[in-house]
């Protein structure tokens, strides 16, 4: 089959042409958070908490699959930029491959152990049976999530932006439509609950898992077969290991602790871990932006690496964060500034919206560092320079994300709140730390194509 004509990334790509449908993707992905935690928070305080827990244990096998899948978007992207296509269909199939595997394998283990890492973050026990029974039905589809994580990565560095904000809405129409039938619709008289939603989880994430390979054989992107892992790529694998494994560990490091973090605020009581959820679900909206400004710079930052640009990679990403960082701390301020009234459609409870509305403060100082973070450490990657916002994070995160947000947390009494001021000092500190690297050109010569 003909390919079909891709986009060219080069110095000259506009960033919202990459960042526009990424932006719709990640919103359209919140939608559906939104959507989950105001069905649910109708539905029973208790499930809102213990899918929020459930999420985050989930979460943290993701970062598993990411390994692969982070590694796929920087070879990609550099041998795309460099313009060495032989190895292309060989390096799509073994990190589709690795991914099915590996999640088939987590999906098992995170079933079976559900309660014992449930017990680790002190789930309540009124949150507990709601929490495992999601775990064990989205759990134990989480290898669809795998494979679709990567294809999307591979569509994205050929141009392919837009198919993520494709498959995010069929997922949100899908999600929604389920929800509604089981929770109050048609199929409410099974009384199914937080079963139903997670049965709608599950089908919107297989049908995303389709389309996503259909669209790859359709736009002819490139081919998986087997037969190209003979003889098996040990070599390549165990590069693309290297290239993933620090930035997995990064992510599997702060979603640690944030699972840490999450224990601190289940000591707190109930009405702080729905705090925590209803405030998650609106900050989302303030950091889409960021996010997609970072990850449609990673795309072009790793075709000119690859290319041998790396002075327009230089320029590009501080040219990135003169957009986002302003658009960042406006979406951040307002969401503080109106969360009295969004944070009612969540729930009516005084006391979670007094606490969430101090949370919504902090969060304004988290997601400025949060901005730099993502925008220096996303493009590190793409540059090939994977090891050093790893260390730091390791550093920040429980050096100052962990010890600060206990001791204003628990220590000083100033509960959940505190805890996320913890989180400020670490992505603030962590974002002027990845900058200084970037801008002192500390990556240049980490290049990981071989030049022909």
């Amino acid at each position: 089959m003909k390919k079909n004509k891709t986009l060219v990334i080069d110095e000259k790509t506009p960033l919202l042409l990459i960042a526009g449908p990424m932006f719709m993707e990640l919103f359209l992905n919140i939608l559906l958070n939104n959507v989950d935690t105001m069905m649910l928070s109708h539905y029973s305080e208790n499930a809102v908490g213990a899918v929020g827990n459930a999420n985050q244990l989930m979460f943290l096998v993701i970062i598993m699959f990411n390994i692969i899948a982070t590694a796929t978007s920087v070879v990609v992207a550099q041998y795309l930029g460099a313009k060495q296509f032989d190895k292309m269909n060989m390096i799509y199939t073994l990190a589709v491959a690795f991914n099915f595997v590996i999640g088939v394998v987590l999906s098992a283990a995170l079933v079976l152990s559900r309660f014992k890492l449930m017990n680790m973050l002190n789930v309540s026990k009124e949150m507990m049976p709601y929490a495992a029974t999601y775990i064990a039905i989205v759990g134990s589809s989480m290898f669809l999530q795998a494979c679709t994580n990567v294809m999307l990565q591979i569509l994205r560095c050929n141009g392919y932006t837009k198919i993520g904000m494709y498959l995010s809405l069929i997922i949100n129409v899908v999600n929604i439509i389920g929800n509604y039938s089981f929770l109050y619709g048609p199929l409410k008289f099974l009384n199914l609950g937080v079963a139903g939603v997670a049965i709608s989880t599950v089908t919107s994430r297989t049908i995303a898992f389709v389309v996503a390979f259909v669209f790859f054989y359709r736009t002819g992107t490139g081919k998986i077969s087997i037969r190209l892992l003979k003889p098996f790529p040990a070599d390549f694998l165990l590069k693309m290991i290297k290239i993933g494994l620090p930035s997995a560990g990064e992510n599997f490091s702060y979603s640690m602790y944030q699972m840490v973090l999450l224990s601190f605020v289940n000591t707190m009581g109930n009405d702080s871990v729905n705090a925590r959820v209803y405030c998650n679900s609106i900050i989302a909206f303030a950091m889409v932006f960021s996010n997609a400004s970072a990850m449609s710079t990673q795309i072009i930052t790793g075709h000119l690496v690859g290319a041998g640009k790396e002075d327009a990679a230089y320029k590009r990403v501080f040219k990135t964060l003169g957009t986002s960082l302003p658009i960042t701390f406006a979406l951040a301020l307002i969401n503080w500034l109106i969360c009295p009234f969004t944070l009612k459609f969540f729930t009516s409870s005084e006391v979670i919206i007094s606490l969430a509305k101090k949370i919504m403060f902090v969060d304004i100082f988290i997601e400025l560092g949060r901005c730099l973070n993502m925008t220096f450490v996303n493009s590190l990657k793409a540059a090939g320079a994977y090891i050093f916002p790893l260390i730091v994070g390791m550093i920040t995160m429980w050096g100052l994300g962990a010890t600060v947000g206990y001791g204003l947390g628990i220590v000083a009494g100033l509960g959940v709140a505190g805890v996320f001021a913890g989180t400020a000092s670490d992505e603030c500190i962590r974002g002027l730390i990845v900058m200084w690297y970037w801008y002192k050109k500390k990556w240049y010569g980490k290049n990981l194509v071989e030049k022909k």
